[in-house]
């Protein structure tokens, strides 16, 4: 394997600032992550990472090159034309950086698109700034799609090595083959070498997967929040309203949609009721169900998918 070190550069204020960050919190900063262009159902994860870099202050610490790792013919970054001439050009960044709480306290955020190739490569420089930086724990998100209702609680798969962090919650499977993404492979390899990484998956249902859903990206942050100890009540309000309104939205184009679709939501709904016995809003009877097995999951995982890339997603 090349140098992984060559696939990042540091940058020197950002970086001069994180040093102090580190000295001052022996405990270990928290690294958050999220790359755009994988599964992603709802947009889960990339809401969050807007919220953070649109609401609270930061400095970028690291930048990762993206000429090495990004495919431009797959995901054509944006040029404004105007008049005569191409007067702007949106480039690709993937990044790290150091954010502050509502409380102050410093945390990392690396984010940015997917990287298309070297993943090993970028696993490993990952792993570098993650000893670098004194990382304590590292955490990623995002949504996934399922079998459940809107009209029910959003329900959460967490993975990784430090699911005491995440008490409460129960995996719904023994085993499934899905399609890889870097995100899961940094987990791997991060978990591999000996840190402590948790994975935060929200369900998103399956008729709006391709939807943004700020409940799923609420839901994903509050757990990071509970596991994390971070204060970010602006973010969290903020996609707390924005649920609302979407929830809202989704309820009266069901309302007005096809019987077809009515049936869907109220199958799903007494699916859930039968396997989880979880309070719900709406007021069907339950009846005896079972949610998607192992192999449904991985399917409706590869359905996205080919959704998406058939879309130019």
């Amino acid at each position: 394997m090349l140098d992984p070190q060559d696939l990042y550069e540091w940058d020197p204020k950002g970086l001069a600032v994180a040093d102090t960050a580190i000295a001052q919190d022996t405990a270990g900063l928290v690294l958050l992550y999220h790359f755009d262009g994988y599964i992603d159902a709802g947009d889960a994860g990339d809401q969050i990472v807007e919220r953070l870099l649109d609401g609270l202050p930061h400095q970028t610490v690291a930048r990762f090159d993206a000429d090495r790792l990004i495919d431009y013919r797959a995901r054509r970054p944006l040029l404004t034309f105007k008049s005569d001439r191409w007067t702007s050009y949106d480039a690709p960044r993937l990044e790290v950086h150091l954010v502050q709480d509502a409380t102050g306290a410093p945390f990392l955020l690396l984010a940015g698109p997917e990287p298309d190739v070297e993943w090993e490569r970028f696993a490993a420089a990952v792993r570098q700034i993650v000893e670098r930086l004194s990382v304590r724990l590292s955490v990623s998100f995002h949504g996934i799609p399922m079998g459940v209702p809107h009209t029910r609680p959003v329900g959460i798969t967490p993975h990784g090595n430090r699911l005491d962090l995440m008490p409460g919650h129960q995996s719904l499977f023994e085993e499934a083959q899905v399609p890889g993404s870097a995100e899961s492979l940094v987990e791997f390899r991060l978990a591999e070498t000996g840190h402590d990484v948790l994975g935060v998956a929200a369900h998103v249902p399956h008729y709006i997967a391709r939807s943004s859903y700020p409940d799923a990206a609420l839901t994903a942050l509050e757990a990071i929040t509970a596991a994390t100890g971070l204060v970010l009540p602006a973010v969290a309000h903020a996609l707390r309203t924005e649920a609302h309104r979407t929830q809202t939205e989704i309820d009266r184009q069901i309302g007005e949609g096809d019987e077809e679709l009515v049936a869907l939501v109220r199958g799903l709904e007494n699916q859930y009721d039968a396997a989880a016995g979880s309070t719900s809003r709406g007021n069907l009877v339950a009846e005896a169900a079972q949610l998607p097995s192992a192999d449904e999951l991985g399917r409706e995982f590869e359905r996205f998918l080919a959704e998406r890339e058939g879309d130019g997603s």
